[in-house]
């Protein structure tokens, strides 16, 4: 099984969407759109920025637990990871958002 965007409705009415892994784990989560249509054009950054050279940005949390946000060319974030136990862990984080995210399907589950 492929990876696969799962676009849903937030509890507050607003539209988000996950990418997940052929294993079904959550690998990268949007932030809030208003719309629907915003949402989806945020899937569609993903796909395209998800292999481009330097959209990744590499971060730590305040417990020293690395983290990724992947940024637009415009340096938008639309979207970040889970955090990770390992640098290890996080690096393969990014290598399965980049191997799944361009040729993923969406799993529209909003209604």
């Amino acid at each position: 099984m492929a990876g696969k965007f799962e676009l849903k409705k937030a509890k507050d009415g607003q539209f988000m969407f996950n990418l997940k892994a052929s294993n079904g784990q959550v690998i990268l989560t949007s932030e809030l759109y208003k719309t629907k249509a915003s949402a989806e054009n945020g899937i569609e950054s993903v796909r395209k920025n998800a292999v481009r050279e330097g959209a990744f940005e590499v971060r730590e949390n305040a417990k020293g637990e690395p983290y990724f946000i992947l940024k637009a060319t415009n340096g938008q974030e639309v979207g970040r990871s889970e955090y990770y136990s390992s640098k290890a862990a996080m690096e393969n984080g990014i290598a399965s958002v980049t191997k799944n995210a361009p040729d993923a399907k969406v799993d529209d589950i909003t209604a």
